[in-house]
């Protein structure tokens, strides 16, 4: 079941996208997408329904978060090898575990905005983890089951805030814009093996980064274990799972930072696709 929320910024409306391809409002079924429906018993009334009974959306609309009620978004960095050698770091022991904040999350093809005198806003593909049963001190072997679905996440960063200005990475993580999401919460049966997945990114049309959730060091039941340890994890949150090798840092002979009128386009097999246009900072 591949679920999202549709309309303008602030009015969006609930909806699922059928096996046809076709976009169907929920809004007479549920008032909204929110934390609360994706709980495994709300999830299971959803699937239960016809598609072909929900009324079809015209046109394409705006695609906005998949979901509502994000209290948590979590990342995870340097969790696959070759991107670790890439930024010059070692091969992490544990999950490195750092905060983006929720006021950066926005829809998939929502505008990249660079923040204010940004000189090296990087992009990074990834795998997000949706959470859909309250977890604390979950067993690795039973993590799976706390988990709603899946979805795109461009972990969009300002490496020179993030590790060049002192302090944790969480500054350089958080700015206004970088969460894009989505398009849309695909389930954990649809799914299925969560742990073989191609992912990709390409910049003006060129591809950067190629990978397979299959190199992550720790894998997602890993990370939903590990997590759960330090804080309770709630339905709604996101653990975004870090990136394979190809990010702008990275590129060689010199790092490639995105730059006013680029554009990003990254997904990753059976979650579907993001587009991003980048511009420069202005006041909202």
């Amino acid at each position: 079941m591949k679920l999202l929320r549709y309309g303008p910024a602030g009015h969006e409306q609930p909806g699922l996208l059928d096996e046809h391809g076709t976009l169907r409002s929920l809004a007479g079924k549920i008032p909204d997408l929110d934390a609360g429906q994706l709980a495994p018993a709300s999830l299971a009334r959803l699937a239960a329904l016809d598609p072909a009974s929900l009324p079809a959306v015209s046109g394409t609309p705006r695609l906005g978060m998949p979901f509502t009620g994000t209290r948590k978004f979590l990342a995870i960095g340097l969790n696959y090898a070759d991107h670790a050698a890439e930024s010059n770091l070692p091969v992490p022991t544990e999950p490195v575990v750092f905060t983006k904040a929720i006021s950066c999350l926005q829809g998939p093809n929502d505008e990249v905005m660079l923040p204010k005198d940004s000189r090296k806003t990087d992009w990074e593909v990834e795998l997000g983890v949706v959470i859909g049963t309250t977890a604390r001190y979950v067993e690795e072997r039973d993590a799976l089951e706390y988990v709603a679905g899946y979805v795109v996440v461009n972990d969009l960063s300002e490496r020179e805030y993030q590790i060049e200005r002192g302090g944790t990475w969480d500054k350089g993580k958080g700015c206004d814009t970088f969460g894009p999401v989505g398009p849309w919460l695909v389930t954990r049966e649809e799914v299925g093996d969560v742990q073989n997945l191609d992912m990709w990114l390409d910049v003006n049309g060129e591809r950067k980064q190629t990978g397979n959730t299959r190199t992550m060091i720790f894998g997602v039941a890993t990370l939903v274990s590990y997590v759960s340890r330090f804080m309770t994890l709630e339905p709604g949150d996101i653990i975004t799972t870090g990136t394979p090798p190809g990010v702008g840092m990275g590129q060689k002979p010199e790092p490639v930072y995105l730059a006013p009128g680029d554009t990003i386009r990254l997904g990753i097999e059976k979650l579907g696709e993001q587009r991003q246009t980048v511009h420069a900072w202005r006041r909202r």
